[in-house]
């Protein structure tokens, strides 16, 4: 049996993988197959062995490349396609919340709304049939100003739509309620109920048929809606805010930072490295620097809108003033009857029209009309169900929004810690392989990006900085319509305030830009806040004179029912 040469053997299957290991060394398979696999462009451009003569933009390297000018510019438009794709993915979420819960708040007020329309319509349809034809218009008009000024579309006056309302139930009330037979003498087509009419209309706030009733009522709704406008205003302004910033573009700067970060390790065969997690915070800091400079407003914006959810639910204002509005009328009407001679007295007075009338009528009032509705069971109580839906959804949109206060600023450590950062042995530092990112790492912001070593920032994005001065011009405007709104936010954390522009670690520097942060506010200040907020525009807590508002049995349930169900709340 012929000896094998075992030394033979070992020498020539050293020599065949000594091939092996160079024909791989020196093949772009594995660059190609990410080309493929990622939907970069097309395979033949990607070259089947390394080149040293390439004449590259980005990824230039002295040594061998598998990267051509062509697939250089194919992964620009890649990275910005995927980068843009993952900020909007992360902003969809938020941008959703503020569209679905803007839905649902508008909805809920105008479930309140048609079911306090339907309420009084009862009344008129069942205790005053004979006033229903002719008021029938006008309450439709004093509801569609209320959801209009609700809504925040037109210029619409809460004060001016419920005095408009009571001025045209005036003449109605007086010539068919308390000068019973005042209707019948005098033709509702003919002059003098013309001028009767347009008198009474005019000089109805002069001789105050219906005590303080409507001015109760105007004050109450006003005061009440004022927060329910402006809730729908802010969740408006927030959703534009979304749209513009998910259109912001990435500068050229910022795509060639992303291409280095993402594809230069591809051209030297290193197709799955990682970036280095404090690199990718300095190109992602620099790319979204005037994305970040939105923070400090966003931040306020986000306070004003859990205050003002607030002020709209907490004490369930909103609900019970529209839910009251039946009450506050049915009241007026009875006090327009029980002061029925000296009303009469006053407009012959006043418009010289009644006394001929009603000299040949006896003035009686309805029974059903005086005598209060037997109280009810607090289960039987119209509207009972609807208290309740707004502090639901307040506790669950401020529960939500919360967690979006910092969006803006912590968007660069998501991308990273989502997608490209990951914490191994070795790491891709745009230059090379490391064992770690040795560079200083940057804060937030525009004026922060002066000492970013990997992007450079040529200054703010026109169309950002514009938003962030409407934002914070809102911000303002809310204060002054409604003072407290927006301070109940405990600026102890500096926020993004004003960076120094360095960071020792990698963990990053939260501070964005050249904004300054809100002082400090300490309990003191607070209750202040809530003090101002409750003695101007909040319709928290109402303070109404027993001597200004007499409220009857079935106005009391209701307030006593709302009471009830409140405590469940707090």
């Amino acid at each position: 049996m012929p000896r094998v040469n075992v030394s033979w053997i070992i020498t020539v299957l050293a020599v065949e993988l000594a091939t092996l290991s160079a024909a791989h060394a020196h093949s772009c398979h594995e660059v190609k197959t990410a080309f493929q696999v990622r939907q970069i462009g097309q395979l033949k451009w990607v070259p089947e062995t390394p080149a040293t003569d390439v004449d590259l933009l980005i990824c230039k390297h002295a040594g061998p490349s598998c990267c051509t000018r062509r697939m250089e510019e194919s992964y620009r438009a890649a990275v910005l396609r995927d980068t843009t794709q993952n900020i909007r993915s992360y902003s969809f979420e938020l941008k959703y919340l503020i569209s679905a819960h803007a839905t649902a708040f508008q909805d809920t007020f105008l479930s309140l709304i048609t079911f306090s329309q339907n309420h009084l319509t009862s009344l008129f349809e069942t205790t005053y049939s004979s006033l229903m034809p002719s008021i029938s218009p006008h309450l439709v008009c004093l509801f569609t100003d209320l959801s209009r000024f609700l809504q925040g579309t037109g210029n619409v006056s809460v004060e001016a739509a419920v005095h408009c309302f009571f001025d045209s139930l005036f003449p109605l009330v007086h010539t068919r309620i308390v000068n019973l037979g005042m209707a019948g003498s005098i033709s509702e087509n003919s002059s003098d109920a013309n001028q009767l009419g347009d008198c009474l209309r005019m000089t109805r706030q002069d001789v105050n048929p219906f005590g303080p009733h409507p001015k109760a009522m105007a004050d109450t709704l006003a005061s009440a809606l004022r927060a329910g406008r402006v809730l729908s205003l802010a969740l408006g302004v927030g959703l534009e805010v979304m749209n513009i910033t998910d259109t912001a573009e990435l500068s050229k700067e910022c795509s060639r930072a992303l291409v280095r970060m993402h594809y230069c390790s591809h051209c030297r065969g290193l197709t799955l490295i990682r970036a280095c997690s404090g690199y990718c915070l300095n190109v992602m800091r620099g790319c979204l620097a005037s994305l970040s400079e939105l923070h400090n407003p966003w931040r306020q914006y986000v306070t004003v809108l859990q205050d003002l959810t607030h002020i709209v639910a907490g004490a369930h204002n909103l609900e019970l003033a529209l839910l009251g509005i039946r009450g506050q009328v049915e009241e007026a009407i009875l006090y327009a009857q029980l002061h029925g001679p000296r009303l009469t007295a006053t407009v012959d007075k006043v418009c010289g029209h009644s006394s001929n009338a009603s000299s040949t009528t006896v003035r009686t009032f309805p029974p059903t009309s005086v005598t209060p509705p037997p109280a009810n069971s607090s289960q039987d109580v119209p509207g009972a169900d609807k208290i309740g839906m707004l502090a639901h959804l307040h506790r669950e949109f401020t529960g939500y929004i919360s967690r979006y206060k910092s969006f803006f600023s912590i968007l660069p450590e998501t991308l990273c810690e989502g997608e490209m950062g990951v914490d191994e042995l070795t790491c891709w530092s745009g230059d090379d392989v490391v064992k770690s990112y040795t560079a200083r790492v940057v804060g937030n912001g525009v004026r922060a990006q002066r000492q970013n070593p990997e992007v450079r920032v040529r200054g703010a994005d026109p169309v950002l900085m514009d938003v962030k001065n409407k934002l914070e011009l809102f911000n303002m405007e809310i204060q002054e319509i409604m003072p407290g709104v927006g301070h109940r936010e405990s600026w102890d954390e500096t926020g993004s305030g004003e960076s120094s522009g360095e960071c020792d670690d990698e963990d990053g520097c939260e501070g964005s830009g050249e904004s300054v942060a809100s002082p400090t506010l300490t309990e003191a200040d607070v209750s202040k806040e809530a003090v101002k907020v409750s003695s101007h525009d909040s319709p928290i807590t109402q303070n109404t004179s027993s001597s200004d508002v007499s409220l009857s049995r079935a106005s009391f349930i209701i307030i006593i029912l709302a009471l009830g169900l409140h405590w469940p709340f707090i």
